[in-house]
């Protein structure tokens, strides 16, 4: 019973791993697509900001 008790907890810990892996892929794929419209919407809103009298 305790070494299937400790196979489970190794297994829930593995699978957060490739959930995480899985997310920040996620994340770095977004960001790869939308590249150019991040970009854009950075450089205007600190360009925005710097014309600004503030």
């Amino acid at each position: 019973m305790r070494k299937w008790g400790r196979n489970t907890l190794h297994n829930k810990q593995g699978m957060e791993m490739v959930q995480v892996a899985i997310l920040v892929a996620i994340a770095v794929t977004l960001g790869l697509i939308f590249k150019s419209e991040i970009t854009d919407f950075v450089n205007d809103t600190f360009s925005s900001l710097s014309k600004s009298k503030f």
